[in-house]
């Protein structure tokens, strides 16, 4: 596809956030990015907002036209998304879009949640569909997922803890990150059971944050920046809701990271570093072998031979993830998409993964009939 241009990131830090409201941290990372872009607020032609909770949690709606109007973006296309848990990454995937189809130049797209200060039964996952009242809560649908590969291929409890144990690392060497303690794997396996096998440390928290990125078509980037971050793929889908659903894997990981991957003209062998959706320790062992990283049923043999950690193979979840940098909703896939730009641009520090030069961000949002609502797949280029 036509290349776009990251010009500009910003971003708050994750975690409880009591003194910041929603807005408030949605025009922090908003005005950080338009400065690190080194360009004015009437550069932006459209602006996107994903967010996915404040309309069950606050009673709030368009929440990107009170972040954006506090940054003197008025009479410009606003547009809200939710997709739950792709709520922040479909908002940027679809300013993509708008771009390529001629509509607009340069776009500020922001993920924003909080999620501390409601008094919201936060696992009750909403009352429209049937399967939360019949007890298939989201750590369920996951707690089944880690049985099925455990069961198939010899994954172990001590397997998973080890996704945690990495994550909560590479935390500890990100500021931003709402976690930055290190764990070890007793500490995992004796954390309080959530849904067997999955501990509460197995499980990613709650968090107040926001994410935001400016992206600029191609033939325009040279007049904002000698050095962007380049947009080689952008893939959203929904699932398949195969009946019987199919526990061990994602059929959607397999099919849209091979689309990612044509329209990027790479393979998996070719990432250097990717963000990847570990909302619990099980998602990321499956995504591996989803996204092509070692073969179906090798993920945890991948984790445990350190290929996923810094210095590794295929370093995975730089950032810490969202078991460790926090997991606010709405902004962590734009939260994703700034580890990899900062990764690619050598801005990481000691979680830096030297010569960089192709990153992917995955995320996933959403349960039904044991498969995801949303996938998103983007690829970066250097």
């Amino acid at each position: 596809m036509e290349k776009l241009g990251i010009i500009g990131i910003g971003m708050t830090k994750f975690g409880k956030l009591s003194n910041e409201s929603l807005i408030d941290l949605g025009r922090k990372a908003c005005l950080s990015a338009i400065h690190d872009a080194g360009i004015s607020p009437l550069h932006v032609d459209a602006a996107y907002c994903g967010n996915g909770l404040a309309s069950q949690l606050f009673g709030a709606s368009t929440i990107g036209q009170s972040i954006f109007w506090e940054l003197g973006l008025k009479g410009i296309p606003v547009i809200n998304v939710e997709n739950a848990c792709t709520s922040g990454s479909t908002a940027f995937h679809e300013a993509c879009l708008s771009i390529l189809a001629g509509v607009h130049d340069i776009v500020l797209v922001v993920g924003v949640e909080k999620m501390y200060e409601a008094q919201v039964g936060m696992l009750s996952s909403g009352t429209a569909e049937i399967e939360p009242g019949l007890g298939f809560l989201v750590p369920v649908t996951f707690a089944l997922r880690a049985k099925a590969h455990m069961d198939k291929y010899g994954t172990t409890p001590e397997q998973l803890a080890m996704v945690a144990v990495k994550n909560h690392y590479h935390g500890s060497l990100n500021p931003l990150a709402q976690y930055q303690n290190i764990l070890t794997v007793d500490e995992v396996l004796q954390s309080p059971m959530i849904v067997d096998p999955l501990t509460r440390l197995n499980c990613c928290p709650i968090g107040d944050g926001a994410a935001a990125i400016i992206i600029c078509r191609g033939n325009m980037v040279a007049r904002f920046t000698s050095s962007p971050i380049w947009v080689i793929a952008s893939i959203l889908g929904s699932g398949l809701y195969n009946n019987p659903p199919i526990l061990e894997h994602w059929v959607l990981d397999y099919e849209k990271s091979k689309k990612a991957y044509e329209q990027a003209g790479c393979g998996p062998d070719d990432i250097d570093v990717a963000e990847i959706h570990d909302a619990f320790t099980i998602a990321e062992i499956m995504h591996y072998e989803g996204l092509g990283f070692c073969a179906e049923g090798e993920g945890g043999l991948l984790l445990e031979s350190g290929g996923t950690t810094i210095g590794g193979r295929i370093p995975v979840n730089t950032s810490g993830g969202l078991l460790a940098k926090g997991h606010p909703v709405g902004a962590t896939g734009v939260a994703q998409l700034i580890e990899i730009t900062m990764q690619l641009r050598g801005q990481c520090g000691k979680r830096q993964v030297k010569g960089a030069q192709l990153g992917l961000a995955h995320c996933m949002g959403g349960d039904k009939h044991g498969d995801t609502k949303s996938i998103t797949i983007h690829i970066l280029a250097k």
